[in-house]
């Protein structure tokens, strides 16, 4: 039975009713949903108050679902992006506590045969909110990319752990010493020099320093050749599909599918988790 991916849907109504419709009628497995969940600029209520899109959209429509479904209701799995202010996290969590869905992010859970590890954070961006930002392998950053010790954030991180901390370290703390075969791992950034990391960033530069046009993770990209998961999801990066050609890779034996896209559609990839090559994305 497949299994549904989407990411980056940034609140809109549309997709998620798009994708809830398609939820009904096929009845995946289990769904992936990558991050950026919320309405972008960090405009989380329908209304006002912590949670509101949340609480005023998500969980009364995820529970719809769920009655109509029944036993037949997918497992969902899901993590913030680099978009979502992390003071939203508790709804996250008390979403999980309503069965609705498993946040997972910096944890792992069992689903089947397969594992499932999630991780939020992306490396530095030109973007103030650093909620979900962190050094990647060093401290060093993009030209016109702002540092993880600046911006804002909606949750306070001690000063040690927003200079020290890095995307490398976290993913060898996560994993661990397990086996990764048959894992899938849901992230928000996708790896470095791949289809799925390429921006719009053609003739930029930065005080006469050209912009690398590949934004995604070192970290992420060494971590995939290096512990060879199944299975990886990503998103952040709306526009890569369309400059690349491409919404998937692979690094070794590794299938990247990616699920971000910068229309107005929902990019709905189906995969099986046991034949990950087989991925399809069709534009709802």
């Amino acid at each position: 039975m497949p299994s549904f991916f989407v990411s980056d849907l940034h609140g809109s109504v549309e997709r998620y009713r798009t994708l809830f419709s398609r939820i009904d009628v096929e009845r995946p497995e289990a769904v992936f949903i990558g991050g950026d969940l919320l309405p972008a600029g960090g405009m989380a209520s329908i209304g006002h108050g912590s949670g509101g899109f949340l609480r005023d959209f998500l969980f009364p429509e995820f529970e719809h679902v769920r009655d109509s479904l029944g036993s037949a209701y997918p497992r969902v799995f899901l993590i913030l992006g680099n978009d979502d202010p992390r003071a939203e996290e508790s709804a996250v969590f008390d979403g999980t506590e309503r069965g609705l869905w498993e946040y997972v992010h910096d944890r792992r859970v069992s689903f089947g045969a397969h594992a499932v590890y999630g991780y939020a954070y992306v490396p530095p961006t030109p973007f103030l909110l650093k909620d979900w930002e962190r050094y990647d392998v060093s401290r060093y950053i993009d030209p016109g990319a702002v540092s993880p010790e600046e911006g804002r954030r909606t949750v306070p991180l001690s000063e040690r752990d927003a200079r020290l901390s890095t995307i490398r370290e976290d993913l060898e703390r996560i994993a661990g010493d397990e086996d990764l075969a048959n894992a899938i791992f849901l992230f928000h950034t996708p790896p470095y020099r791949t289809n799925l990391d390429r921006a719009a960033l053609d003739g930029r530069s930065v005080d006469h320093v050209p912009l690398d046009v590949h934004v995604g993770s070192i970290a992420v990209r060494r971590f995939i050749a290096d512990r060879q998961p199944l299975v990886t999801l990503h998103g952040h990066v709306h526009e890569s599909a369309r400059l690349t050609g491409s919404w998937r890779d692979s690094i070794g034996s590794t299938v990247l599918l990616g699920g971000a896209h910068d229309g107005p559609e929902l990019a709905l990839v189906r995969f099986d988790p046991d034949d990950p090559e087989g991925a399809e994305r069709e534009l709802l």
